[in-house]
């Protein structure tokens, strides 16, 4: 570190070329428990995909979602600036990290009320915690104070807008969703508007990278959790079956795959070579996050539906799958194609800003359009052939990266990225 606190009050930027920079024991606390809320709206999307409350369901999933990211990720980026582990900056993390179980406990209501008070209380408690860490950095730093009162003061006005939001009678109703879209929109403006003055905040690359990267293991750690418990209860009500491996081999396939195709190459490369990318790369990451929570979710769906088939084949009934389980083959085939598709897409573009070769448009499109066809496929074949062909072609992406590797004049085409 190059610089020290400024006062008892003030915080002094981190050097943004500090050698080995990495995250802190605090940080890695404060993403376990932002992720005690990520499990609560995966479990919950897992609920109401399962009750076949599709549309409703993915609706709050992403409201949810957002709070959570966004604070995150607000906290992140401040922290790769002005983390000087002081006593006040511990304490405004635990009140944050409070607000972060709020969210989480207020979650469930929000599924199945559409009740977001307790979710906007523990935002709140989580956003006045950020802004008092702000107008420390602006007392610090007087080279970035009018960033640093921007960012208070757009946060300020931002989170009176979401408390407005309550007062609206019919969550579900269009005012509220305007309102609900008008507020991101305003959230995700303040940064952009306040990092436009001369001296941006010093945000390490390293460490950005590598904090996004925990983060992503940790909720691919989620998924592989969620669905080991679901195949236990499995294999306790019907035992194991051919279907439930097959699910359960293309989970982990699909898991591992997805990680792999995130750590293939060196992002804090990339952002220090283009650092212009940073927005781009940060805000496509709500995508990310919430498409890797939802693959758990939907593998989740599968492995419960390959149950009550079992079970049904077993009693000999003659009831349909989907009747015992809730959901059509072919919201079970899409539970899982669809964010799978979206992660290996967006993975795919946000990785073709930041290296030095390009993966041909063609090639990564066209992994996303396959995936989605062996989801509609649940109506032709069964759910696990459908989770099987997902799996298969998150192996085909993988085998074509490592191709690319060698001969990479088979795959990609070169480009120069700017600074």
């Amino acid at each position: 570190m190059t610089a020290t606190t400024s006062g008892w009050f003030g915080l002094a930027p981190r050097d943004s070329a500090e050698p080995h920079r990495a995250a802190t024991p605090l940080e890695l606390l404060f993403d376990l428990t932002v992720v005690v809320a990520v499990a609560q709206a995966a479990a919950e999307l897992h609920h109401a995909l399962s009750a076949g409350d599709v549309v409703a369901g993915a609706a709050r999933y992403t409201m949810v979602f957002f709070a959570i990211w966004w604070a995150w990720m607000n906290f992140t980026w401040f922290a790769s600036a002005y983390d000087r582990d002081d006593v006040t900056y511990r304490l405004l993390t635990l009140v944050q990290l409070g607000g972060a179980l709020l969210i989480a406990a207020g979650i469930p209501a929000a599924f199945e009320h559409t009740d977001f008070r307790t979710v906007t209380v523990g935002y709140t408690v989580m956003r006045v915690a950020l802004v008092v860490q702000w107008l420390r950095a602006a007392a610090g730093d007087p080279v970035r104070r009018p960033v640093a009162l921007a960012y208070a003061a757009g946060i300020t006005v931002v989170q009176l807008g979401w408390l407005a939001r309550l007062l609206l009678p019919h969550p579900d109703a269009p005012p509220a969703l305007v309102a609900f879209l008008l507020l991101v929109a305003a959230e995700i403006a303040v940064p952009v508007v306040a990092e436009r003055r001369a001296t941006s905040t010093a945000w390490h690359p390293g460490h950005i990278a590598e904090r996004y990267s925990l983060f992503t293991l940790i909720v691919l750690g989620e998924c592989i959790l969620a669905c080991t418990v679901t195949l236990q209860r499995a294999v306790t009500d019907v035992g194991l079956s051919v279907s439930a491996v097959v699910v359960a081999v293309s989970s982990v396939l699909v898991v591992f795959c997805l990680w792999w195709v995130y750590f293939e190459d060196d992002v804090a490369a990339g952002l220090r070579t283009a650092p212009q990318e940073s927005f781009r790369w940060g805000y496509a990451h709500f995508a990310v996050f919430a498409g890797v929570a939802a693959v758990g979710a939907g593998l989740q769906v599968a492995a419960e539906h390959v149950t009550a088939t079992t079970a049904t084949d077993s009693a000999g009934s003659g009831q349909a799958p989907e009747a015992a389980h809730g959901i059509g083959a072919l919201g079970v085939g899409l539970s899982v194609a669809v964010p799978v598709a979206v992660v290996l897409v967006v993975l795919a573009a946000l990785h073709n800003r930041l290296d030095t070769v390009q993966v041909p448009v063609v090639l990564w499109a066209g992994s996303g359009l396959v995936v989605l066809g062996c989801g509609l496929a649940a109506t032709a074949v069964p759910v696990t052939v459908s989770v099987a062909g997902t799996a298969l072609v998150c192996v085909a992406v993988v085998v074509v990266k490592v191709v690319a590797r060698s001969r990479p004049d088979l795959v990609y085409r070169s480009r120069t990225v700017r600074p």
